[in-house]
């Protein structure tokens, strides 16, 4: 579904992706990690057009996506949810949600189709219903994160890209975000490609894994396989 090929991204003079290759299948859900500063948060930046790559390419389902413009990779089917959350903290919550539809169309089956999925929001994030009116900015980072999620989900993408999601949230309710995860790709057959600094998380998540380093892909491999590799998992994840 997703191919990324020799990518170069520079902030500047700084390097920030040197020649990274990787792939995603239809319906996988793969994990990039590594720690602070190798890389990881830029490639998710740069497949959603939110940065430029100087060399190589991204194709989406056979198409090349390359440095296009964020509204038209949202079109092609992939969403974003960037790190921190970042949502419309002065906007309330079914403001969010609507924003994270605002590519489609306004015809009458589109505008039915957008309630239907507000409704499935709900139900995958039953406390979101409860706060519709309320101020996204005004919630718990738990409830926050939920938010992003259903709205990034609004734009029914086929492809989902997380970044950082545990961070800061208390382990159950990262256990309840991350059981509807897996249910969004079970049934939906939602694909995902998640950045995520705790590896253990990452690696029980995903069925295959890239290990980053200083920007570059340093390992790579079925989880199980990144498991057993005492070099890797010692030298870049710190795990024992």
């Amino acid at each position: 579904m997703l191919e990324c090929r020799s990518l170069d991204v520079a902030y500047g003079r700084l390097a920030a992706l040197r020649n990274v290759s990787l792939t995603v299948r239809r319906g996988q859900i793969v994990s990039i990690v590594g720690g602070n500063g190798a890389g990881k948060t830029t490639l998710l930046r740069t497949i959603s057009g939110l940065e430029r790559s100087q060399r190589g390419n991204i194709s989406f389902d056979g198409q090349d996506i390359t440095n296009q413009d964020p509204a038209f990779i949202v079109r092609c089917g992939i969403s974003h949810v960037p790190a921190g959350r970042q949502i419309f903290g002065n906007l309330t919550v079914m403001e969010n949600l609507r924003l994270g539809a605002y590519v489609r169309t306004g015809t009458r089956a589109e505008r039915a189709a957008v309630q239907q999925d507000l409704e499935r929001a709900f139900e995958l994030f039953p406390v979101l219903r409860r706060r519709t009116k309320q101020a996204g900015g005004s919630m718990s980072g738990g409830e926050q994160q939920m938010l992003a999620i259903a709205r990034a989900l609004m734009a029914r993408p086929r492809l989902l890209l997380l970044d950082e999601p545990s961070l800061g949230l208390a382990p159950q309710i990262l256990d309840g975000i991350f059981t509807v995860l897996l249910q969004l790709n079970r049934d939906d057959g939602l694909t995902i490609l998640l950045v995520e600094q705790n590896a253990h998380l990452a690696l029980d998540f995903a069925s295959y894994a890239y290990v980053f380093e200083t920007g570059s892909v340093a390992g790579e491999g079925h989880t199980q396989q990144l498991r057993d590799g005492d070099t890797v998992m010692k030298v870049y994840l710190g795990i024992d």
